[in-house]
């Protein structure tokens, strides 16, 4: 064959592919972008969002002791600062009961407010506490768990004179972490090898196989009572409810549905991930992708006003259908303003 004739089919084959490729990754746009974008004053990245008994007052954190008040139902934010010395900190986790607050952090921090954050007090740590802070939880008066980056979980009813474990050795250095309404939480190991899971009433956790050779990036909880996981490569999963059923006694590794590909044709970096109904998610990922879906993740869409955003997407949090945020880096956030239809 001739060689320019050879070269040229070689060159026509790798068109046909990358615009296959690039078809593929066409996904149907939003017809409404309900995220309106917010830049906070602060280089940090914003890792949790909380706020007080009043739905207009809260609070986010993020590292680089980045502490921000809001008191409008988070469309402005103001900076707050506490004397920490010299301590580098980074918040990672707030979470409030009523007007009773609880900020927590690393290494070793832990601050309490019973006055929506008029005023903070520093809590003492023991020094031998397994890891750093890393979630906490108010789940009533002067009750509140906390989780250590390790997986250690104490549990205070006094409002933190007295802390009581809850398993009996921690899990090993933790990825991510959630924890469902009723108390379960769901850990991704640091290499995202494993996860493991807990639930209240155990003594320690229970280690669960990966099952993809695809490493975890994050799991968490459906409203459905189904377990959600993020895999490398923009791989998305559900477990699945009609399987649970079948595993035997014994066995430690839930049943799981088909993967999903949000995304086809692409390995975007997917990150989180979160219900704003029991019928609407979205997914948010690496250099502003943000993903939804409106019949329970069947087929999906793509937020294509929010891409330019020069920031990661770590968290989405929906504090109620009517708001929620999602959480980036370089103090870049994204404030829920539902379309006319959905207030």
């Amino acid at each position: 064959m001739n060689p320019f004739v050879k070269a040229l089919q070689k060159i026509l084959i790798l068109l046909t592919i990358t615009l296959f490729c690039v078809g593929c990754s066409n996904l149907e746009s939003t017809s409404f972008n309900p995220w309106q974008r917010i830049d906070l004053p602060t280089g940090a990245s914003i890792l949790d969002i909380a706020f007080t008994e009043d739905p207009q007052h809260g609070w986010l954190v993020g590292s680089r002791a980045a502490i921000f008040e809001t008191t409008d139902g988070g469309r402005t934010w103001f900076p707050q600062e506490f004397d920490l010395g010299d301590e580098k900190v980074a918040f990672t986790s707030v979470s409030f009961y009523g007007n009773e607050g609880w900020i927590a952090g690393k290494p070793s921090i832990l601050l309490h407010t019973d006055n929506g954050g008029q005023s903070w007090d520093r809590v003492a740590l023991s020094s031998k506490l397994p890891g750093s802070p890393y979630r906490i939880e108010a789940i009533g008066e002067q009750t509140v768990e906390m989780a250590t980056d390790v997986g250690a979980i104490y549990k205070t009813e006094d409002g933190a004179k007295h802390w009581r474990a809850l398993v009996q050795q921690a899990v090993g250095v933790v990825r991510n972490m959630y924890r469902s309404p009723e108390g379960e939480y769901i850990a991704v190991s640091s290499r995202g090898n494993f996860y493991s899971t807990w639930k209240p009433g155990q003594t320690a956790w229970t280690p669960h196989n990966r099952n993809s050779s695809r490493r975890l990036q994050n799991m968490g909880f459906a409203p459905d009572g189904r377990t959600w996981l993020i895999a490398r490569g923009g791989q998305l999963q559900f477990s699945s409810l009609e399987g649970e059923d079948s595993i035997e006694e014994g066995e430690t590794d839930e049943a799981w549905d088909d993967t999903i590909y949000p995304e086809p044709g692409t390995s975007w970096g997917l990150l989180d991930l979160d219900y704003r109904t029991p019928e609407e998610l979205w997914v948010t990922g690496g250099s502003g992708n943000l993903l939804a879906s409106f019949d329970g993740g069947e087929t999906w869409q793509k937020d294509r006003d929010v891409e330019a955003t020069p920031s990661n997407f770590y968290n989405i949090i929906f504090t109620s259908p009517q708001r929620g945020f999602i959480l980036g880096d370089r103090g870049i956030i994204l404030r829920y303003e539902p379309s006319p239809e959905n207030t």
